[in-house]
This record gives structure tokens, C-alpha cells and sequence, in this order.
């Protein structure tokens, strides 16, 4: 799905009811109700009973009147919803003014905030609820939040989800945390931080790209009457959501007479002495995401424990050095390519070290071999320093998975450089040397040699450990020895939207501190289903 700019979801939104005769009022009704509805639905996953007591934050504008909407579902499934106006009743206009009316007709109280003291004194009431939702400020924001929603901004931002607090409470900013720009400049004052957004239609570019993005915490979209159609004739930027609807049209669901040569080969070249476990994570992940076959080769060394781990997995030892790690002996007995005979797709780099010796032996694999491939941690400095080695390479399927500092030193850059504009270097590395970009991260970017850019969403600090990287290398190979690289830098965004989600799956029911990359590899299959299960929710 493509984002969209302030000015586009404005757009889609007069098209909508121009063209199709959605009115905006419906258009309202649709996006509320989708807010409290996913707010249940988060809820239920992660408590046992319902939140007691809910603050609904409004503006002025049509962000507050989706505000109202929300707080009068919600009101039917909560004991206290308490509304606070930062403005003049009399302020509100078209849509909005209707439905603060039907909060009202409903019951609904209002506590109006004019001043500081107004604030101070409802922050009281706001700061003991369960859940504060946030409809001050939209996507049409000019400039940075100000005055009392910028003191408010803060005072939310003190207790959301601090654990030092006296009351942690969730925050769900509606549409787009109040105090984030759309267009993905950075924001010139204070921006909600919030553990949910949901917005209505499509997602933002500054929700994608923006400095403050994180302040979106995790991004949830909602179709409220526009078609899809509409978004893509709208939007004019490259850039894509890497969401569920981007996987529609892939065969994710097997065949009947389906078979385990039907889902390909994938040989993984990983491991060294001490650093074996990368091999096993790496392994893991490619058979739970669905590879029909899976060989790790290894340094020999390293056999028997790789292959003690798993047993569903074939392994080859090859020759090794002093250390432990690959050895060019392998090449030149014609070993290896005894080896790739019948191979799909091969992943490289998972726990291979940096020994001179075997950073040439995986510089001769990466550019002289044919086959689609992943090349990922060691793998990728081996070309440090040098990245315009790539654009010599034979095959003309390569993916390259580098966390910052690795991206830094393929370039010859800082970090500082790398992560000041991360769809301009993830997209020219992918043009320059043809290959996918997988840029990883917050927000991963993945980026394509035609242009062709996708910004991830899913995952979480249940990531941030040792062995993540190895278990997308995995997943990667395996998707791409199933789907071929005919489209290459969509089914790399399937494979990083599903290793988040697996992560995402996980947190539900568990502290994200405690996670392990082979969790990770476990949950992808129910990933995968979660995946299914929202398309066809969708249809």
C-alpha cells in the first residue's frame, strides 16, 4: 500500500465522497468505531478484563470529531469514558460539531480545557485512567503542537507506559500521534507518544519515515470506505507500507499436491568455531518458513553440533582453517560446487567470523556464483570498504541484509551518514549495485534496483538480541527458494514483515525483554497464519 502524503489523504478523502458517494460523516463514523474496536481487540489479547476507566483527549478539528466517535463505542463496553475539549464548543465545525451533538444526546459529559488551570485540574482525572486516547491534533498539523496540547503532550508522554509512574496507562493516538507531521519532516515541538496508532485509510509518510516515528509505537491500519484503487491513483511517491494487503496476491497457501521439492532447496553456508548457534538459528528459521528442503554447510569442526540441533536439516562439512571458519580449500577441490548442484537459493554470512581466508571465500561465492542469495552479517564484510565489488557479481538475485554499521562500512561511511536519510541509502546502494536492500532497523527499509521501496512496520524490542539477524537470513532464504525472484523485493518484504510479527506474536503474552531469536523462528509459522487470517478478514 502506498503512503501518502497529508495533501493525498485529503485527496482520497474528497474522492471518496465525491466519486463514490462515502460522506464524511460516514467516513468519521467508519474510522471511531475502527478505533475502539481495535483498542478492544488489543486489549483482549493482553488483559482479562476490560479497562475500567478511558480518557478521550479532543481537538477541534475532524481528529477530535473521531474522538467523540470513539468515545461513544466505547462507552458502551466501559464504565467511565470522560471527554476533554481543548477548545470552544462553539469552535467546532461540519462533522466534528455533529458528533460531539451525539455524544451528548448520549449522555456523554464534557470537560472543557481553556487554560492551564482548566488542565492541572482534569490531568488529575486524565492521569488515573487505563487507557488515554489521543484525537488532538490530525495529519493536516502546520507547525509544531503549542501551548496547552503541547502541556498536555507532555504531561501524557510522562506516564505512558512508565513503569515509574504511579498509574501507566496506555495511550492510542487516533489517526496519528498529535504533534507529528504527515510529509516525514521532523517534528518542531512535543509529539504524543503512543503505544497504538490507528489510522484511517493509509498510512503516512511520517509515519513511516519521520525522526519521530517511533512515536507511533505500533502502526495499525484501518480501511474506513476508500477503495484501494483510489490510494494508488492518488499517491505519487515510491514509497510502500509493507502490509498485509502487499502479500495478497502470493500463493500463500499450499497446494494440495504439493511435495518438498515443490518449495526448493536451500543450502545455508554459516558457522565457525564458537559461533555455531547462528548456524542452528539461521537453519531453524529457513524450515519454519517453509523451505521443503534445507542443507547447512559448515566448517567441518562444527558438524557435529550443527547437526545434533535440528534434526529436519541436512548438513555438509567443508573444509575449515586453523580457526574454525571456512576455508578456500573448499573451492578448490571443486567441493562446493559439488554442493550447489540442485540448490534453489542460498544465505550466507550467519556466525562465518572474519578470517582473511574466509572472507575470500565468500567474496569467490557471492560473485561467482548464479543462484539467488542472502547475504547478511560476515558475509557483508567481507565486502567492507568496498561495496562496488557487488556490481561485479554473477547472480542477478541479491539480497544484502545490513544493520547500520554494517551498511556504514560497505559505503565508507559513518553511521551518522548512513541513518541521516535511510530511503535515500538503502535506495541508491540498490540501484548502484542492483541488488535488494534490506536496511534494518527501526522500520526496516527495503529497497529494490528499480525504485521499488517498502517500509516495515512489524516487530518490536523483542528483537533487539542476539541471533535475530541470523533468523531472517533463514526466512529469507527459504521464501525466496519457495517464491521464486521474480519479484524479488516483495517477497524480501514478506519475509522481514514476517520475522517482526513472529516478534509481535510473542510479546503478547510475554515481557519482550525476555524473547530469543529461536522463539522467533518458532512463532513464524503462526505468523504466517496470522498473516492469512487478516487477508481473508479483508476480503
Amino acid at each position: 500500500m502506498k503512503a501518502l502524503t497529508a495533501a493525498e489523504m485529503q485527496e482520497v478523502d474528497r474522492l471518496t465522497t465525491e466519486r463514490y458517494g462515502v460522506p464524511g460523516q460516514q467516513l468519521m463514523e467508519n474510522a471511531g468505531k475502527s478505533v475502539a474496536d481495535e483498542l478492544f481487540s488489543q486489549y483482549n489479547r493482553r488483559m482479562t478484563e476490560p479497562p475500567a476507566r478511558v480518557a478521550v483527549l479532543c481537538g477541534k478539528g475532524n481528529n477530535g470529531g473521531d474522538g467523540f466517535v470513539v468515545g461513544r463505542y466505547l462507552k458502551e463496553e466501559v464504565d467511565e469514558v470522560r471527554v476533554y475539549l481543548f477548545a470552544k464548543v462553539e469552535e467546532l465545525r461540519g462533522d466534528a460539531a455533529r458528533n460531539f451533538e451525539r455524544w451528548k444526546e448520549m449522555g456523554g459529559g464534557v470537560t472543557v480545557i481553556q487554560s492551564t488551570a482548566d488542565w492541572d485540574k482534569a490531568w488529575a482525572e486524565v492521569s488515573a485512567s487505563d487507557i488515554i486516547i489521543d484525537a488532538m491534533l490530525g495529519t493536516g498539523i502546520r507547525g509544531p503542537a503549542t501551548g496547552l496540547i503541547a502541556q498536555a503532550i507532555d504531561d501524557v508522554n510522562r506516564i505512558s507506559g512508565n513503569a515509574t509512574a504511579a498509574r501507566p496507562a496506555w495511550v492510542i493516538a487516533v489517526d496519528t500521534p498529535s504533534g507529528l507531521p504527515s510529509d516525514g519532516e521532523a517534528a518542531g515541538g512535543p509529539v504524543v507518544k503512543a503505544h497504538w496508532s490507528v489510522t484511517f485509510t493509509a498510512p503516512k509518510v511520517g509515519q513511516l519515515i519521520s525522526p519521530q516515528a517511533g512515536c507511533c509505537g505500533q502502526l495499525v491500519v484501518k480501511h474506513i470506505g476508500s477503495p484501494a484503487g483510489l490510494i494508488e491513483e492518488t499517491g505519487k511517491g515510491m514509497l510502500r507500507w509493507a502490509g498485509p494487503d502487499e502479500f495478497a496476491g502470493m500463493p500463500l497457501i499450499r497446494a494440495a499436491e504439493s511435495h518438498k521439492g515443490t518449495f526448493g532447496h536451500l543450502l545455508v553456508l554459516a558457522g565457525s568455531v564458537g559461533k555455531t548457534g547462528a548456524s542452528v538459528l539461521a537453519g531453524q528459521a529457513a524450515l519454519r518458513g517453509g523451505a521443503g528442503l534445507v542443507t547447512i554447510a559448515t566448517p567441518e569442526p562444527d558438524l557435529p553440533i550443527i547437526a545434533a540441533a535440528q534434526a529436519e536439516y541436512m548438513t555438509e562439512p567443508l573444509a575449515a582453517t586453523a580457526k574454525g571458519s571456512f576455508s578456500m580449500q573448499a573451492v578448490r577441490t571443486g567441493h562446493l560446487a559439488q554442493i550447489l548442484k540442485g540448490i534453489t537459493t542460498l544465505a550466507i554470512g550467519p556466525g562465518v567470523g572474519r578470517h582473511p581466508e574466509t572472507q575470500e571465500f565468500l567474496r569467490h561465492v557471492v560473485l561467482d556464483t548464479e543462484l539467488p542469495m542472502v547475504l547478511d552479517a560476515d558475509g557483508l564484510n567481507a565486502f567492507a570498504g568496498d561495496g562496488r565489488l557487488l556490481e561485479k557479481k554473477k547472480t542477478k538475485a541479491l539480497v544484502i541484509t545490513p544493520h547500520p554499521g554494517e551498511m556504514a562500512r560497505l559505503l565508507g561511511q559513518t553511521i551518522a551518514e548512513v541513518q541521516k536519510d535511510r530511503v535515500k541509502t538503502a535506495s541508491e546502494a540498490a540501484k548502484k549495485w542492483n541488488v535488494v536492500v534490506v536496511l534494518k532497523g527501526y522500520h526496516s527499509i527495503i529497497a529494490g534496483p528499480r525504485g521499488e521501496v517498502f517500509v516495515n512496520t512489524t516487530g518490536n524490542p523483542a528483537l533487539a538480541k542476539g541471533g535475530s539477524g541470523d533468523v531472517l537470513t533463514g526466512l529469507l532464504g527459504a521464501l525466496i527458494a519457495q517464491f521464486g525472484a521474480q519479484d524479488l523485493p516483495r517477497v524480501v518484504a514478506l519475509g522481514v514483515y514476517l520475522h517482526g510479527l513472529a516478534a509481535d506474536l510473542l510479546s503478547e503474552s510475554t515481557d519482550a525483554s525476555g524473547v530469543l531469536a529461536g522463539e522467533v523462528a518458532h512463532a513464524i509459522p503462526f505468523a504466517r497464519r496470522r498473516l492469512l487470517q487478516e487477508l481473508q478478514a479483508s476480503d
